[in-house]
């Protein structure tokens, strides 16, 4: 009787996506920790460019401070594994780093006027590096969109929403743009 009970319990289990639940809930934590690993270079090569900057005669204090300010910012946020169930979480570490990598766009446009910082081989190689690193951050954010668009399905799509019920799994946030205007495309005039 006991196993004609299982059977009759595990059967209906297999077929409502109860593993397939966790299968891509622990697909999105893996997506997001590879996210969250990028941001941490990226805030990582920031004190060495400043440091690298700094060195630069009479270069702009404020865009030096406003990408040690938006650095501090990030550095403060309290991120862990919540964040991937949390909308309002989610939304503020993006505008933080989204913050961050503007101070970090203004710094490099603004070095443009200032060829002795330019020439100097450690600013060119840090500057490699946060190109690198911006492109590795656009990579590992899309693969983690990737994977919560299939976790919402899991847990959107029936049977498998059976299965999220039973495990308490509700569809997650995803990054949207934080900067103004860009749903539009920049225009370029000369």
């Amino acid at each position: 009787m006991l196993l004609l009970t299982l059977a009759a319990t595990t059967v209906p289990l297999a077929g409502c996506g109860y593993n397939e639940v966790i299968t891509q809930d622990e697909a999105v934590k893996a997506s997001w920790a590879e996210v969250q690993n990028q941001y941490q270079r990226r805030a990582d090569l920031v004190p060495n460019l400043v440091k690298t900057v700094k060195g630069a005669a009479n270069f702009e204090q404020e865009t030096l401070q406003k990408v040690v300010e938006a650095r501090s910012r990030v550095g403060q946020l309290n991120v862990d594994s919540s964040i991937v169930d949390d909308p309002q979480k989610l939304k503020e570490f993006s505008q933080a780093q989204g913050q961050l990598g503007s101070a970090l766009s203004r710094l490099l446009v603004v070095a443009e006027k200032y060829p002795e910082l330019r020439a100097t081989e450690a600013f060119r190689d840090l500057q490699a590096q946060l190109e690198g690193t911006e492109n590795r951050i656009a990579v590992a954010r899309g693969r983690y969109i990737e994977s919560v668009a299939q976790y919402n399905r899991v847990v959107l799509h029936f049977p498998s929403s059976i299965g999220a019920q039973l495990r308490n799994k509700k569809e997650r946030p995803t990054f949207e743009a934080t900067a103004p205007g860009a749903d539009k495309a920049p225009s370029v005039e000369f």
